[in-house]
């Protein structure tokens, strides 16, 4: 169905793609695996015309050659893309998100489209209506409404860049039950995700791309799961499991210190009130189902939703948290689990978002000089292995992962005495999550209290040593100890406390 051959794609002081060849048959799901930054998304907009290719040939369903200079030439062939960012427009109805851009003349037929748009979201048994704006969906609504649009297409090849990172469990199956249907019509498709469970529950063959080259493609029966890590690694893959026996416990004599301390608080975001706190050199966390509250816990600590009732202390002090800024200068930090709504400024360097935080606390009245921001942003660069093709580079050319690693940056450089990690690995590559992990637990043996929020449940029992359990937005259960595991975790969340 398709042959991509020879692919190379350079931009200023970054070689993307080198001799990248890639090949999809009809009915078949094939995974794209690779870091952030080895290239994945950039043959993907180089195969959807984001892009063009510097080199390289496209053989597309008997097609030798093909051109592609848009999205608009992409899709007339038959290529539909879900990307993970949702590209979709919030103030339009989903009919209209699902048909806009594809009308063939200047009148629309606004009946014949809603009910057409319906048709699908009832097969595809997607809870939206055709006239709902879709700012009012959730965000996992939104993202099925993305593929339903890629669907109707009439598509040989569909790309699936990360769509699961927004799905609860029930939802994910919902996609897996569409895509094998779209295997048996024939149509062939690529899945990009950094869940290796997924892959090896739904693909047939993998591809790994690393830095930029082709590794090797891989039928799935032939590629342990151990085994594709290394390769995307370049490198042995440490166990997992050891990452928390690597780092010390914090041992200081202030080690029992409640750093932070809420009783009974409670936001405007619907969490019923909960008591919560940390002490000095601990890290731990929240967990629970999709919408069970983690991150409204958190947006509440910070500051950044509107706290309506509670009391707040620090080291054993009344405070008063109104709004993020006064988080700030308690020595709080706040990683969004948006990073690209809540946390890049995607147009400013990878530079000004490092020291934007900072900035902020001294006042931007007093600017930083240009050497104490490049001294700054050098530094953490450097600590954080980003890679970027120089500090002044703007942070949306930079792959996810390494956004991620600039926000963090951005908050270290505070220095906090508590950092709150909301999400921090969602949708970066294996690599970058043990990165991560490990770097949580060298903060915390360093005496800096950290919670920190993952939808893996294997990622939070090898960093937190408590874990809140929430269930409906309610703190429904507290683990330690032995009872951190997983069917612990599990029954607790539902119900069986």
């Amino acid at each position: 169905m398709l042959e991509m051959r020879g692919i190379n794609k350079s931009f200023p002081g970054v070689r993307a793609l080198q001799k990248v060849d890639f090949t999809l048959r009809a009915g078949e799901i094939h995974a794209l695996m690779g870091e952030n930054g080895a290239g994945k998304s950039t043959l993907i907009k180089v195969l959807t015309g984001v892009y063009t290719k510097d080199d390289g040939v496209i053989n597309l369903d008997g097609q030798q050659n093909v051109k592609i200079h848009s999205p608009q030439d992409a899709q007339k062939l038959g290529i539909s893309t879900v990307y993970q960012e949702i590209t979709l427009c919030p103030n339009l109805t989903v009919a209209e998100n699902m048909y806009i851009g594809r009308g063939k003349g200047v009148i629309t037929k606004w009946r014949k489209m809603n009910a057409d748009a319906d048709k699908i979201l009832k097969k595809l048994d997607i809870p939206a209506r055709a006239t709902q704006q879709l700012g009012t969906c959730s965000i996992a609504v939104q993202q099925m409404v993305a593929i339903a649009r890629a669907v109707d297409m009439d598509c040989k090849v569909l790309i699936l860049d990360e769509p699961t990172s927004s799905l609860d469990e029930q939802e994910v199956e919902k996609l897996f039950g569409l895509m094998r249907d779209l295997k048996a019509l024939g149509v062939g498709i690529i899945f990009v995700t950094h869940f290796l469970d997924q892959v090896y529950e739904v693909c047939d063959k993998i591809t790994v791309l690393r830095d930029g080259q082709l590794v090797g493609e891989y039928e799935i029966k032939d590629l342990p799961r151990v085994k594709l890590v290394a390769k995307m690694l370049g490198k042995e893959m440490d166990d997992l499991s050891d990452i928390k026996s690597e780092h010390s416990l914090y041992d200081g004599p202030d080690a029992d210190t409640q750093v932070f301390e809420a009783e009974k608080l409670c936001s405007n975001a619907g969490i019923k009130p909960f008591n919560f706190h940390i002490k000095k050199g601990e890290v731990n966390g929240f967990t629970g189902l999709l919408g069970s509250g983690r991150s409204e816990c958190v947006r509440a600590i910070f500051g950044a939703d509107h706290v309506i009732s509670g009391k707040v202390k620090m080291n054993g002090r009344p405070v008063r948290i109104r709004n993020p800024l006064d988080a700030m200068k308690k020595g709080i930090a706040y990683l969004p689990e948006d990073r690209k709504n809540d946390g890049i400024i995607g147009d400013l360097s990878v530079k000004e978002n490092i020291i934007l935080a900072l900035q902020v606390m001294k006042g931007f009245f007093k600017p930083f000089t240009k050497a104490q921001a490049s001294a700054f942003a050098d530094e953490y660069i450097k600590k954080l292995n980003i890679k970027t093709a120089s500090a002044d580079t703007p942070i949306k050319s930079l792959s996810g992962g390494n956004q991620q690693k600039v926000i963090l940056a951005r908050w270290l450089l505070m220095h906090p005495e508590y950092l709150i990690l909301d999400e921090p690995t969602r949708g970066i590559d294996v690599g970058t999550k043990v990165d991560i992990q490990k770097l949580v637990l060298e903060l915390a043996s360093g005496g800096m209290s950290v919670t920190f929020i993952s939808s893996e449940t294997d990622e939070m029992l090898r960093t937190c040593s408590r874990l809140i359990v929430m269930r409906d937005r309610k703190v429904v259960g507290e683990l330690s100890g032995e009872d951190l595991t997983q069917n612990k975790i599990m029954s607790t969340i539902a119900g069986g406390e």
